[in-house]
């Protein structure tokens, strides 16, 4: 059992800081936004994820949260940095709220342990470990740990992973922070600080490219016939392959693969890189939310003055995550085209920005699309399946639906009398 210090309490160090707890550890979670930590210091999570509340609950006698950097480091041995790293105007990640937490550390008294859990450019390790010997703590180890979990999947992630990755030049260290997953049903895979690193950005980077391809597939397939779904099947039972990140889209959105796919990029730019293969990979997921707003402006014979329903807005289901989100793309392209734009998802925040602002929020699916003109499913909730379609179709008049995540069956919604539009798949209209 080990006393641990996890700053940041946004979904990577809440969630870290609630496993570490359930793995036996007292821990504390320090954060510098004092609504959030008043809130989970109530016991309410600020967060949305699934399990995440019950499993803070359960091991509420070995969790503290706080404001006070000196309070979470007074007992800790160990300190993982779980803060965001968001992109700046050039592309590169932003450190700063790393170098903040740095200098936080400064007189810990029973620090032995740096644990980065944050995603990082490669090469932060090198930089943390020379911050942290100009600042008397060479006596503190450093190690790259970085997270492979999914919003919406997150627990389970961290407690059954596929690998545990541990990045330290000192093997006590890596020893160390394999016996702070003690409990974990994973391997542990043991590697250089730089390579655990790359691994990081290098496997969402491969993730994303998954992903594209797929929707490259699917745009030959509208245009030849073809049918994606079936396609993807194909190519998934090939085991060299499998069938996951092959579902064709609108695009992937969140605080990972974007992000990620840019600082790569960047990174290999400072060094005289141009990857010319992942900036495919950008431009083209750039593209795709936009795709499908312009496949429903020709399928309308144009937007001005329509009515169209978002139904999902967070940037996949199981999350109240709307960062980097296709709906923001396709709100602000229908808005621009001069729609009118009504909303529904069961979990995302109420937002007031652009182009929220503009955007009619509604409690169900069925007031979502009263009066509209088109429907646009943008993010897969599984209460989406669960729709009494029928009746959706009648509220609509005219009923066009765009399957933007091909989560109905097409067939279906042309008994109810939509004319189903998909990705890569041909436009389905009633007899």
């Amino acid at each position: 059992m080990h006393n641990i210090a996890v700053f940041g309490a946004g979904y990577i160090g809440l969630v870290t800081g609630a496993c570490l707890a359930q793995l036996g550890h007292r821990v504390t979670v320090r954060d510098i936004q004092p609504r959030r930590v008043d809130a989970l210091r109530r016991g309410e999570v600020p967060i949305y994820e699934p399990g995440l509340g019950e499993l803070i609950a359960e091991n509420w006698e070995r969790l503290w949260f706080t404001l006070d950097a000196r309070e979470a480091l007074r007992a800790a041995e160990v300190a993982f940095i779980c803060v965001d790293t968001p992109p700046t105007s050039s592309g590169d990640a932003d450190l700063s709220r790393i170098w903040s937490v740095v200098e936080d550390l400064r007189g810990a008294p029973r620090l032995t342990t740096l644990v980065m859990k944050s995603t990082v450019p490669v090469g932060t390790g090198d930089q943390v470990r020379s911050a942290l010997d100009a600042a008397g703590m060479a006596h503190v180890g450093y190690a790259s740990n970085p997270e492979f979990t999914a919003e919406g999947t997150a627990i389970r992630d961290f407690l059954k992973p596929d690998r545990i990755v541990v990045g330290a030049a000192d093997p006590a260290v890596s020893d160390l922070v394999a016996e702070l997953h003690r409990g974990i049903d994973g391997p542990v895979q043991t590697v250089s600080v730089a390579s655990a690193e790359m691994a990081k950005v290098a496997s969402n980077a491969l993730l994303a490219t998954k992903v594209t391809f797929i929707n490259e597939i699917a745009a030959v397939c509208e245009a030849t016939g073809a049918d994606v779904e079936e396609v993807a099947v194909v190519v998934g039972l090939d085991h060299r392959l499998g069938p996951h990140f092959l579902r064709a889209g609108v695009g992937y959105g969140g605080s990972c693969f974007p992000k990620d796919a840019r600082a790569l990029r960047a990174t290999a730019s400072n060094c005289g890189l141009p990857l010319p293969l992942l900036g495919a990979v950008i431009e083209i997921n750039d593209l795709q939310a936009r795709r499908a707003v312009a496949r429903l402006k020709s399928q309308l014979g144009g937007l001005r003055g329509r009515r169209v329903a978002l139904l999902g807005l967070t940037f996949k289901p199981d999350t109240d995550d709307m960062r980097q989100a296709p709906s923001a793309v396709i709100a602000a392209r229908l808005l621009s085209e001069g729609a009118t734009v009504t909303g529904w998802d069961p979990m995302a925040p109420q937002l007031t920005d652009n182009p929220w602002d503009l955007v009619e929020r509604k409690d169900s699916v069925l007031a979502a699309v009263a009066d509209c003109d088109a429907a646009v499913l943008v993010t897969e909730w599984p209460e989406l399946k669960d729709v009494d379609w029928g009746k959706a179709a009648e509220v609509m008049g005219d009923p066009l639906l765009f399957d933007g995540r091909n989560l109905l069956d097409p067939a279906e919604q042309v008994r109810h009398g939509f004319t189903y539009m998909s990705v890569g798949r041909l436009t389905v209209r009633p007899d």
